[in-house]
């Protein structure tokens, strides 16, 4: 498996190649020259896997240069019980009419960011040795992929992280995740904006290739292809389980449920369904930031300026330039990088691409399965109370985006799977605002928010960002 830019202006090169870089040399995204094909068979085969086997199984596909001995050794040491607290790794949770939830937050920074940042910090310390190299991981975060990206590289040999989040914007339990560190190769930055002002950062220091090289820049952002095969398993994963679970046969449709907003979790959904697996529907839950929603009804695809954009109950979602969006629109485009990069051009100019009129967009829902809705701060109370008051569990705040749209696309006999953001705790004061009571904290966390906090403030500013790199590097 080879992989190109979807703007055509990079050779192609392979899955290791990709693993530790962020953009395209052209500014494009990696992606696979084409999707490998998984057969009923095979899923039949695969139906009585571990997770770690799955993963496994559904990544040699990607990872064809690293040897298989190797990557089942990662995979292994990667989703064990020690790590996610069960041997499910991600348990299916039944709620009601029709309702399930993927349990993706059991890792340890209680996110479903964890499923993927655990394999990568795996893969780059095992490729790291192999190429004798260090890297300086440069990453933008709304709140989970910083604390993700963190606890799985803290003590990596030959790594540094740089984590850029926005100042003030995400909740005191996902600062304290972050900033509590003191490891000596994790650096917080605290930028005096919004998620989308810390993206931009992020990219324009990987367009200055000279500086890139220099500093041997990579990135855990959800653009990383590592991250997006890795969370291709886990659809493969839940399918596998609800089918097993019910009376359904292999070949059945299951539809999903993504709240979305760097569009990475809902990709790997479509790549599992361009693989083969049965999906009926990829449902795109977001909330007021609602980008992606309006771009599926209406095949306008307008990013926000940070002045428009909302601080939400759900901010890690609150973001309107969705990073991960280009892969898709690749594939919508027939897979045409010149089509692509004109539309990408179009958008940098006029701030907006408007596709409504395109007939492949227009066969979005029959093609990919793709519809979409949007989810407010009231619906976000009311659904966490209704969760409770009907099965006695909690929800955070995104996942009860998920469940809110996921209950406007449900059809008789096809299960609808929400995946889960995150474990309730991390947004307690909502949480306390829908049901009158504190959501349980992990014993691992008792007191976190009290602990002292390492963080870097700084304005908005691509040069003062590569100034501390370079001190820090002395590159």
């Amino acid at each position: 498996m080879k992989y190109l830019s979807s703007r055509g202006g990079m050779a192609p090169v392979t899955f290791s190649e990709i693993l530790l870089e962020g953009l395209a040399p052209d500014g494009g995204l990696a992606v696979p020259e084409s999707y490998p094909q998984i057969g009923l068979a095979q899923l039949e085969s695969w139906k009585d896997l571990s997770y770690s086997q799955l993963a496994f199984e559904v990544l040699k596909h990607f990872a064809t240069d690293i040897p298989e001995s190797d990557l089942k050794a990662l995979t292994a040491k990667t989703y064990t019980k020690a790590v996610y607290g069960s041997e499910e790794i991600t348990p299916i949770r039944e709620l009601f009419d029709g309702l399930s939830v993927l349990e993706l937050s059991n890792g340890p920074t209680l996110a479903f960011k964890d499923m993927a940042m655990q394999l990568l910090g795996n893969l780059f310390e095992y490729q790291l040795a192999r190429v004798n190299q260090e890297l300086n991981i440069l990453g933008a975060t709304s709140g989970d992929t910083g604390s993700a990206a963190e606890y799985a590289m803290r003590g990596k040999k030959g790594v540094r992280v740089f984590m850029l989040s926005p100042a003030g914007k995400m909740s005191a339990f996902q600062r304290a995740q972050m900033y509590s560190l003191q490891d000596p190769n994790i650096v917080n930055i605290a930028v005096e904006g919004l998620f989308d002002d810390c993206q931009d950062i992020v990219k324009s220091v990987s367009e200055d290739l000279e500086f890139k090289q220099r500093q041997k820049i990579g990135t855990v952002n959800s653009i990383n292809w590592g991250r997006i095969s890795a969370q291709v398993v886990y659809y493969f994963n839940a399918y596998i389980q609800v089918i097993k679970k019910s009376a359904k046969k292999m070949g059945d449709p299951v539809s999903f449920a993504v709240p979305s907003g760097n569009f990475g979790n809902v990709l790997a959904g479509h790549i599992a369904r361009m693989m083969g697996l049965p999906i009926r529907k990829l449902v795109v839950a977001t909330n007021e930031n609602n980008v992606l929603d309006e771009f599926f009804r209406t095949g306008v695809y307008r990013p926000r300026k940070s002045a428009e954009t909302y601080i939400t109950s759900s901010p890690s979602m609150d973001i309107s330039k969705a990073s991960n969006f280009e892969r898709f629109v690749y594939d919508l485009l027939g897979r045409d990088p010149v089509a692509l990069k004109s539309l990408w051009d179009g958008l940098a100019k006029d701030g907006y691409f408007d596709l409504s009129q395109d007939a492949r967009f227009k066969e979005v829902e029959a093609k990919y399965g793709f519809q979409s809705g949007s989810s407010s701060h009231a619906d976000r109370l009311k659904t966490i109370q209704e969760v409770y008051k009907r099965t006695g569990t909690l929800i955070d705040t995104h996942t009860a985006d998920g469940v809110k749209v996921a209950r406007q696309f449900i059809e008789p006999g096809v299960p609808m799977v929400v995946l889960e953001t995150a474990l309730a705790v991390k947004f307690a004061e909502t949480i306390e605002e829908a049901v009158g009571i504190s959501p349980p904290v992990p014993e691992a966390f008792i007191g976190i928010e009290a602990l002292p906090q390492k963080v870097v403030n700084m304005p908005i500013s691509v040069e003062q960002v590569k100034n501390l790199i370079s001190n820090a590097t002395g590159l």
